[in-house]
């Protein structure tokens, strides 16, 4: 079976998985704001270690590759790319909001009603990155970087519910609750582990990242914010 190394840095949570096959083995993750690139080295030295395992006994790399923190995505790419370079393994690119939804369907129980997922990543300036995924994790609508109104998503929310979850979903909430099909998944949060069935299909398939030109899916461009230097007025 395929022993994958999984790392989810795209948001404020910095998540490192390892698994064989489908099942997951180790697991260590913090959501500490903006720690990832203190944490993930050590992250994954430490499931390494615990597990026993040596880098060249790694089948693959995945990434979350994006939309979300322009730093975390740099760092987490990053740190993957070595690691494949080092050991000359592929590098498998799992999207972050799709990996989210696998996570949310891992947990749901069979219902009748059909039902849209809608991750929501925080993209800053009111916008949220989202996107919408049949149960099957089929895509119903690309991902996008969009401000959300009273009237988003009313199409999709007349004829079935839609699960929103994600960090951009608390900010969105407000304007979307009050419909009866609107579903709200409070304490979600992105995690490596959400990766695997994603990564191992990937695997299997060999659908590989060229890993000296591998770049993450941004999705916006990079904005910096005015520095704040004490004394400096502009």
């Amino acid at each position: 079976m395929a022993n994958i190394l999984h790392i989810e840095t795209a948001t404020q949570v910095c998540s490192v998985a390892l698994s064989s096959g489908n099942e997951l083995l180790l697991l260590k993750e913090s959501n500490e704001k903006n720690n990832h690139s203190a944490s993930l080295t050590v992250f994954i030295e430490a499931i390494m270690k615990a597990a026993g395992m040596a880098y060249g006994s790694l089948d693959a790399v995945a990434v979350s590759m994006g939309p979300g923190s322009y730093t975390g995505l740099r760092i987490g790419v990053s740190a993957a790319k070595g690691i494949c370079f080092a050991i000359d393994k592929p590098l498998i690119a799992v999207s972050t909001l799709l990996s989210m939804a696998a996570g949310v369907k891992k947990g749901m129980k069979s219902l009748g009603t059909p039902i849209l997922f809608c991750p929501m990543i925080d993209a800053r300036r009111m916008e949220v990155y989202n996107a919408l995924y049949n149960t099957d994790l089929t895509t119903f609508r690309e991902i996008r970087a969009e401000i959300i109104s009273e009237t988003s998503f009313n199409e999709e929310l007349t004829n079935r519910q839609v699960w929103f979850f994600g960090d951009g979903a608390a900010k969105c909430k407000p304007s979307l609750e009050n419909h009866p099909n609107s579903r709200f998944i409070d304490d979600f949060q992105p995690s490596a582990s959400h990766m695997i069935s994603l990564a191992l299909e990937k695997f299997t398939h060999s659908i590989f990242e060229d890993v000296a030109y591998f770049e993450p899916f941004y999705l916006k461009d990079f904005i910096p914010g005015i520095p704040k230097v004490k004394g400096l007025s502009v």
